[in-house]
């Protein structure tokens, strides 16, 4: 299975243990408010807006905390002026990564996400070195011991999923990025039950890494970055099996 899937799974797992801190909330107040400042106040027209206030109630975000971001994002009261950032690099054994990140300081973002990068075995690429590696696209998470191929074939396509894949221990249901959550209620109405569901970019090709050494190192950075408080995204193009996770996770 792919890095973008891998790096998922973790994500979710630590998602749930972060959210019981209340530490997500700040990343996520941060996505609202961009997400209604680019494409306004009502989740119904606005994907990135339904999606983001999903995870804040998957996180159990106050309802107040979630109407006061994004009223802060449609300038109905008064906020940060938060911009969006990528950056680009390099991870241990040359994979592909890319850094998402919202931010209202860009010198102290980037000093912050380059100090990771070196201390992690890694360094920084210029814009565009490892961009065109990635798409976006919708991903849906779905556990495989909980429904076999012929059904999530099925009823993935027929809602509109671009692309099935197998990865090891889930179904990996591609989508276009407007169609995730439409993909995405289609199957729980079919009593599918969804692990996760994120706006993702996939890798299109990958870095297989066997040695146990260096996928170490390479969940280290992602997980360093991932800590940062303006990183909101982190996607690597490298493919740990899963019995090497298991190990060093």
């Amino acid at each position: 299975m792919a890095g973008h899937s891998k790096w998922s799974q973790i994500k979710h797992k630590k998602a749930a243990q972060d959210a019981k801190r209340g530490k997500i909330f700040t990343k996520l107040i941060k996505e609202i408010t961009v997400a209604a400042r680019l494409g306004g106040g009502d989740p119904a027209g606005n994907p990135r807006l339904r999606t983001a206030i999903e995870a804040a109630k998957a996180a159990n975000m106050p309802k107040n905390n979630i109407e006061r971001a994004i009223k802060k994002g449609t300038g109905e009261l008064e906020g940060v002026a938060y911009e969006e950032v990528t950056y680009e690099g390099y991870g241990p054994g040359g994979v592909a990564v890319l850094v998402e990140a919202i931010t209202d300081n860009r010198q102290r973002t980037v000093a912050e996400v380059r100090h990771i990068f070196a201390k992690r075995g890694g360094n920084m690429g210029e814009p565009g070195s490892v961009a065109w590696i990635f798409e976006k696209k919708g991903l849906i998470l779905v556990d495989k011991s909980k429904v076999d191929e012929e059904t999530i074939m099925e009823a993935a396509l027929e809602a509109g999923a671009e692309d099935i894949k197998d990865g090891e221990s889930v179904w990996e249901v591609e989508t276009a990025p407007e169609a995730l959550n439409e993909v995405k209620e289609a199957l729980k109405a079919g009593g599918i039950e969804i692990q996760s569901a994120e706006i993702s970019m996939i890798p299109q090709n990958v870095i297989k890494v066997e040695d146990e050494d260096q996928a170490k190192k390479l969940l280290a950075l992602m997980g360093a970055l991932e800590e940062n408080d303006d990183v909101q995204n982190v996607y690597a193009n490298f493919d740990i099996p899963d019995h090497i996770l298991e190990k060093v996770a």
